[in-house]
């Protein structure tokens, strides 16, 4: 029987041996998710714009959010809430599709030889990739608006690093799960929702009372949302101290998903 290594080393190793196998796969899904449409990947730019629009329509001209209260800008609460929108469609990518990801490839679990682990690594390859369309908006906006970014901004990839490992971690975890219990699906779907409006995307942390607070960082996702929001806009460089653990946190999950999702891998093609 084919044994599996859940070594740590091996969730990176994996990657970089199949890495042509993997750019292939990622190309294929970001061109695949608009193959037949008139504009084409124009459509990545278009759909992060029209989120944008209609949150900041919603919130800040129906509901007068203001993110400072000291400030009347509509324009500063759009390009706050659209950077915690871009972490967290990077996040909602992965964890909606992972529990139908090796379901719905049912020809590659055949395959003996082909490596199911990379999958989550192709969906969030696609991810990033839309990530990185929203950013390119968001800085471009923000330029006209407000000029050249702080210079903590370049702090980015690193800040965005510990969402990454969370996000795989979970990743594979639910790929696994969904090939089990169908119903993942479903309470993964309802999951997301609930974390769109129970992290700080549509109203600051210091619009919550006090004892509401320490639950809110519960949720893996609001410390991502303010550090990318520190270094993006405010200039601020992350507290080192959470990001560390947060990081060790994020590497932890990473390993616990993939460590799962190996072990399981074997019964895969009885159940499909």
């Amino acid at each position: 029987m084919q044994h599996f290594s859940i070594s740590p080393k091996e969730m990176v190793a994996s990657l970089w041996r199949n890495r042509s196998l993997f750019i292939a796969l990622v190309r294929r899904e970001v061109v695949g998710r608009y193959r037949g449409s008139i504009m084409g990947i124009l459509w990545s730019f278009l759909n992060p714009l029209s989120m944008l629009a209609v949150y900041t329509f919603v919130f800040s001209v129906v509901f007068k959010a203001r993110w400072n209260a000291g400030s009347d800008s509509k324009t500063e609460f759009a390009l706050v809430l659209f950077a915690g929108l871009i972490v967290f469609n990077l996040f909602a990518d992965c964890f909606n599709r992972a529990p139908s990801l090796i379901a719905s490839n049912v020809n590659y679990v055949k395959k003996v030889i082909f490596p199911l682990e990379i999958l989550p690594w192709v969906v969030m390859g696609s991810a990033l990739f839309h990530a990185l369309v929203s950013l390119v908006v968001w800085l471009f906006f923000y330029i006209i608006v407000f000029g050249i970014p702080p210079a903590s901004a370049l702090l980015l990839p690193i800040v965005i690093l510990p969402v990454i490992l969370f996000t795989m971690g979970l990743a594979w975890l639910l790929a696994s799960l969904g090939v089990f219990l169908r119903d993942v699906t479903q309470v993964v779907g309802i999951a997301t929702t609930m974390l769109m409006f129970l992290s700080p995307i549509f109203y600051p942390i210091s619009a919550l009372p006090a004892k509401y607070k320490p639950l809110l960082f519960l949720n893996p996702l609001t410390l991502a949302i303010e550090q990318v929001r520190n270094v993006l806009i405010w200039g601020n460089v992350p507290d080192l101290l959470a990001f560390a653990v947060y990081l060790g946190l994020s590497a932890l999950m990473a390993f616990l998903g993939f460590a799962w999702f190996q072990k399981t891998r074997k019964g895969f093609a009885d159940v499909l």
